[in-house]
């Protein structure tokens, strides 16, 4: 049995005669986070979707917590504690924010219906427990003073914020954070990295794809390097971005490998 916290092991992804994703094998440790890159149509979305039960597998398996997730669909990869936010905003426009991460906390409130109408005893514990969980996300990412907006009167990087929070709140023991900072003003993408790194800070495990290599080089402890759907590198930020096959696959030649000390 697979006994690593988070491992793929051949991973393939096949449509029709086009292989998306060759072969993909990777670790996650625990309290690390890991960074898919590559150019557009290397993979990592793919491979991103397939982890979380989105897309068929075509060969290989997935290992977390030395359980086999091959195969299962989303909603059972995320009761395993796999939270995923995705490249678009996916909040409910006309919610507030605080209803929005209480949606998001649904998976540890496992209420029946009669409980839940009669408000019996265990009902309000576990109703309490939501609500403590959803007041420490939205202290955690700093939405506290947009609780009572609607989702859709939140600027972009808020909205992409109140999505992480989403996810926050469903106790993650893996959070997949696909593009985080996408579309994020320089302060926004800043705030997130700092979000991000305080989420490592406090022990969470995290896989990204993200495109904007300062944020990569400045948060991953580890990075995995795809390129027509095949894995070409691994390793700290530092060795892949020096690594030639890396650089002329994607950095290019003029890419300076500037690494900051993390937060």
């Amino acid at each position: 049995m697979n006994t690593s916290f988070f491992s793929t092991q051949d991973l393939t992804i096949r449509f029709g005669g086009l292989t998306a994703v060759d072969h993909l094998s990777f670790e996650i440790p625990e309290g690390q986070i890991v960074t898919l890159i590559g150019p557009n149509g290397a993979g990592k979305t793919t491979a991103f979707n397939a982890v979380t039960g989105f897309l068929p597998i075509s060969e290989g398996t997935i290992h977390f917590c030395g359980r086999n997730l091959t195969g299962l669909p989303p909603f059972q990869i995320a009761q395993q504690g796999l939270v995923r936010t995705f490249q678009q905003t996916s909040v409910f426009p006309d919610v507030s924010v605080e209803e929005c991460i209480v949606m998001g906390a649904h998976k540890i409130a496992e209420t029946g219906i009669l409980p839940a109408l009669f408000r019996l005893s265990g009902y309000r514990k576990r109703e309490k427990i939501v609500m403590d969980n959803v007041k420490r996300v939205i202290n955690l990412t700093g939405l506290i003073e947009k609780s009572d907006v609607l989702a859709k009167n939140l600027s972009y990087g808020e909205q992409r914020l109140l999505e992480i929070a989403v996810a926050l709140a469903a106790s993650p023991k893996l959070l997949l954070l696909d593009e985080p900072v996408s579309g994020m003003n320089p302060e926004e993408s800043r705030s997130t990295m700092e979000l991000i790194l305080s989420l490592r800070k406090q022990g969470m495990t995290i896989l990204l794809v993200e495109h904007d290599m300062s944020v990569v080089m400045d948060i991953s402890d580890r990075i995995v390097v795809l390129n027509y759907g095949k894995k070409i590198a691994e390793g700290s930020p530092k060795e892949v971005c020096e690594n030639r096959e890396v650089i002329e696959a994607y950095l290019g030649s003029s890419f300076e490998c500037s690494l900051q000390t993390k937060l």
